[in-house]
């Protein structure tokens, strides 16, 4: 993809506003809460940050993913949880000050592990003439563009915590409406991609994202987390930030076939996140 205005303008607005969001709901309180729950953290966090990543990495082998297809969808794998998990979490009776906590984490720790994961991924996947490692300076561009928003938005938080909660609602709006004509703007632009590998690129990203909800339901489940929790988890680790690996694929990589998979995976997960959050409500849910 050349460069064009949803590459120079409207991605980077929109990742900022989004991240700015975040920030304006989120507190000192949410990094250090991690002391109230430190099983739950550290189990999300190793699904996030360790077993995603591995199995993206067999699903994109064993469906045998062209190589930038592939690595899009480790990019989407080593992205954090989206804002939009904080929602489906409290529509499906979630823990969601346990959601609050985990995007906060992970959106931090995201910044060391991303690159390490995309680029064992553009090593391991593309060829050598198509392998460019993230350099330095666009890993300082991602932390800048994720952490500084998120920053900003704290620190209004902190010091008009009245605007902040009023605010809240509409910058929430505006991150959908940005989202929606993200995801639009990619699917006109290589629709030709995307209906080429739809056949080969549906049914990996679909098998990612219900893998992807389901290990972060039942995992914790299985060391006797609560299951409100649970379902917290879930949703956290089912719900990637498609706008920032969309980001990185255009304008840090500059390959746009990458961000098909992001794009691909954002518009499945509002669905099946729907039908997780139905099944999963409830006193006994999928338990």
């Amino acid at each position: 993809m050349q460069s064009s205005s949803l590459t120079t303008t409207l991605l980077p607005v929109a990742l900022g506003i989004i991240m700015l969001g975040l920030g304006l709901t989120l507190a000192v309180s949410d990094f250090t809460r991690i002391v109230k729950y430190p099983k739950a953290v550290a189990i999300a966090l190793l699904c996030q940050m360790i077993l995603l990543p591995v199995i993206c990495y067999f699903i994109a082998t064993v469906f045998g993913l062209p190589p930038a297809l592939a690595v899009g969808l480790m990019l989407l794998a080593a992205s954090p949880g989206g804002a939009t998990a904080n929602l489906y979490s409290h529509l499906s009776n979630g823990d969601v000050a346990l959601n609050i906590t985990l995007t906060a984490i992970n959106s931090f720790l995201t910044l060391f592990t991303l690159p390490l994961i995309v680029n064992f991924s553009l090593a391991h996947f593309m060829t050598s003439d198509q392998y460019i490692p993230m350099q330095f300076a666009k890993v300082v561009e991602v932390f800048a563009i994720v952490l500084v928003p998120v920053m900003i938005g704290m620190l209004i938080k902190n010091r008009m915590p009245t605007f902040a909660e009023k605010m809240e609602k509409p910058v929430k709006i505006l991150s959908a409406t940005f989202l929606v004509l993200i995801i639009v703007s990619v699917t006109v632009r290589e629709w030709q991609t995307m209906t080429t590998y739809f056949g080969t690129l549906g049914w990996p990203v679909l098998l990612f994202n219900l893998l992807s909800m389901a290990i972060g339901y039942y995992i914790p489940l299985l060391f006797r987390v609560e299951r409100k929790q649970a379902i917290a988890i879930g949703m956290e680790i089912g719900i990637h930030n498609g706008t920032l690996a969309i980001f990185i694929a255009l304008n840090v990589i500059n390959n746009s076939a990458m961000s098909v998979p992001p794009a691909l995976y954002s518009l499945l997960m509002f669905f099946t996140a729907a039908v997780f959050g139905f099944l999963v409500k409830g006193k006994k849910g999928l338990a």
